[in-house]
């Protein structure tokens, strides 16, 4: 049984699908073990109250990035937690904490990737006139919107599409990927030669 880390900011509709997803047997032979977030009134500690999942309130405001990056990752090992999911997390993770958990922490970002990174990628997107945007779940490596890619889910952007509209969209397959994402990263079937991830024949 591995052990899921939940890092989130908000209301982490993405946390809610791989927390529906585990109790489903979708992720298979997980839990989730804690979900913290850097913020004292985020909806999803909520959610995570009201699915009985021990939830953790480590506030960043005001704190030097070292000292409050060593709370998190503190909390985080002692739940033994064995891969790490950001859900809507707002911080960017320092370079030392990525170096704690190398190849087990995973982000969701609402475009495809190398297109848009950064915030409002929904907006860059409509704004740039792409006719294919999606999502991708990819390592946390150093640099922001940067490790290697797990999978990615193409979302057609239609003439009829406004921002709030094509954000909805890709939405409905950030919670299907980010299933997917996991069960493949859980299951170490897979390779990583350079930036190229390729599923492995299971033994």
């Amino acid at each position: 049984m591995k052990n899921l880390g939940i890092l989130l900011s908000g209301r982490g509709s993405n946390f809610e699908a791989i927390a529906r997803n585990v109790a489903d047997g979708r992720i298979r032979d997980a839990r989730i073990a804690v979900v913290i977030s850097n913020r004292p009134n985020a909806p999803g500690l909520q959610t995570a109250r009201d699915l009985e999942l021990t939830s953790l309130v480590i506030p960043s405001q005001g704190r030097q990035r070292a000292e409050y990056d060593r709370e998190v990752v503190t909390a985080l090992q002692k739940h033994d937690v064995d891969l790490i999911c950001l859900a809507g997390y707002t911080r960017l993770l320092s370079p030392w904490f990525v170096q704690q958990f190398p190849r087990r922490i995973l982000n969701i970002h609402p475009s495809l990737l190398p297109a848009f990174p950064g915030l409002e990628a929904q907006e860059q997107a409509f704004a740039y006139g792409v006719k294919v945007s999606g999502c991708t779940v990819h390592f946390v490596d150093e640099e922001l919107d940067h490790g290697p890619i797990i999978l990615q889910k193409a979302v057609p952007v239609l003439d009829t599409d406004d921002e709030r509209v094509l954000a909805a969209r890709i939405l409905e397959q950030e919670h299907i990927a980010y299933t997917e994402a996991i069960n493949i990263v859980l299951t170490g079937n897979f390779q990583i030669a350079g930036r190229r991830l390729s599923a492995t024949p299971r033994g």
